[in-house]
């Protein structure tokens, strides 16, 4: 004898406790955290060089942040971020543009450039999710992993033929 499920139709309540409906993605608003199940991951990325360094953390309080940006980051070294409070007091020179007042790029120095902008990190959230997009759903456990293959994968564009040999001579 074969059961056969009957599906409800559109609009009517699901009953069943014990077989809740799927949920598609975690729609919490705010920042994520570990613990609800949307882990953070705080990234750095030289404009010049290109070189990026993504970390997941457990949360992107102003401690993580701070720890992260002066671990990847060399002294003389210019932030570009949003207005987000976790920035705040950094012990680097720090600009940012304003979401809230509508702000995307703006230029300071009047050269016509519109230098202070986060247009480079925001690409590599882009290229972040597009690597990520094919495994349909990685379980935090394991999306460290996956974060750095992508890391990798980002700075290996910058490997260059000299690189190469000068690896090559230091063996």
């Amino acid at each position: 004898m074969k059961c056969f499920r009957t599906r409800g139709k559109k609009g009517e309540k699901h009953n069943d406790k014990a077989d809740p409906p799927r949920r598609r993605a975690n729609k919490k608003r705010g920042h994520g955290t570990y613990q609800n199940d949307r882990p953070p991951v705080v990234g750095t990325i030289g404009r010049r060089s290109g070189k990026c360094r993504l970390r997941v953390e457990k949360r992107t309080d102003k401690q993580t942040l701070h720890r992260h940006i002066e671990r990847f980051t060399n002294s003389g070294t210019t932030c570009y971020s949003d207005e987000w409070q976790g920035y705040n007091k950094l012990n680097r020179r720090h600009l940012m543009v304003s979401h809230g007042e509508k702000e995307w790029a703006r230029d300071d120095d009047g050269d016509g450039i519109r230098e202070v902008h986060i247009n480079t990190i925001e690409g590599l959230w882009q290229t972040l999710r597009n690597f990520l997009r094919p495994f349909r759903g990685v379980h935090k456990k394991n999306l460290r992993y996956y974060v750095a293959m992508c890391e990798h994968k980002i700075n290996r564009k910058r490997i260059s033929p000299a690189f190469i040999s000068l690896l090559v001579k230091a063996h």
